[in-house]
């Protein structure tokens, strides 16, 4: 990648490393960011083109540990737990969960059937709660772990369209602060990264028109779109150990959208 020198955190090198949605957009760049911090990734996504082309694309960049890919719907509570657990084997124990895995479908309050409710919720909240549960007994053996949720600065504006995604979103920082609470005592860390409109090939072909990016502009204190790097280099300092006292906590990488 061209453009500026991040950080390495010689933390991260050799942990173990659990991504949800790590095939395309944020997800991606988390998984080739802890692959680049020498890291042993594992990460499941439904498309299997898109996240077998990732990690041919990093294997051919030479990263010492080849990030491990299964094709999984992480609305199956039984597949993605299945999933876990033999990517904890393969990478010799998740020391870092990143519930990445979400879906932004736009609706009005008349198209929601309890069915599309429900799948919503099992897609954008659920699975957090279910893979933080596998993950958590071989993190308190270990006597450590972080465990990174992604929310969202949707509800906190108040988007239009977004009543099921953004009441996902608003419980998973409720999420955060219960799990944090009641595992901190077994060292493990838990935090929610916010991020605002991030610059993923999705968000621009489907949602980014003239008039929202001048909303986004409007909004933000920074005057240019995000990249998903700085979502991922947020969730690389917070596994890392130089965040070992960081937890509970919500952090945003939306430009300062007020």
């Amino acid at each position: 990648m061209s453009g500026p020198e991040f950080a390495i955190y010689p933390s991260l090198r050799d942990r173990g490393v659990f991504v949800s949605g790590g095939g395309s957009g944020i997800g991606a760049e988390i998984v080739a960011g802890f692959a680049r911090q020498g890291a042993r990734v594992a990460f499941v996504d439904i498309s299997s083109a898109a996240s077998e082309a990732l990690v041919a694309d990093l294997k051919g960049k030479g990263v010492a540990h080849v990030p491990v890919f299964h094709n999984v719907d992480i609305s199956d509570v039984d597949a993605l737990q299945e999933a876990i657990a033999t990517s904890d084997a393969a990478v010799e124990g998740i020391d870092v969960l990143v519930n990445n895995a979400a879906n932004d479908l736009r609706h009005s309050i008349g198209e929601v059937t309890p069915e599309f409710w429900r799948k919503s919720l099992a897609v954008n909240l659920d699975h957090q709660f279910f893979a933080a549960q596998a993950v958590a007994e071989g993190m308190k053996a270990r006597g450590r772990g972080v465990i990174i949720n992604m929310g969202s600065c949707s509800w906190r504006l108040g988007l239009d369209q977004l009543s099921a995604y953004v009441t996902s979103k608003a419980a998973i920082e409720g999420l955060t602060n219960g799990l944090a609470r009641e595992l901190g005592p077994e060292g493990i860390r838990v935090n929610c990264i916010i991020p605002g409109f991030i610059k993923t090939e999705k968000q621009i072909q489907m949602w980014l028109t003239k008039e929202l990016e001048k909303t986004i502009y409007d909004g933000q204190c920074l005057k240019e779109l995000i990249e998903p790097v700085y979502v991922a280099n947020l969730a690389a300092f917070l596994a890392s150990d130089d965040a070992r006292m960081c937890t509970s906590g919500t952090y945003t990488v939306d430009g300062g959208w007020i």
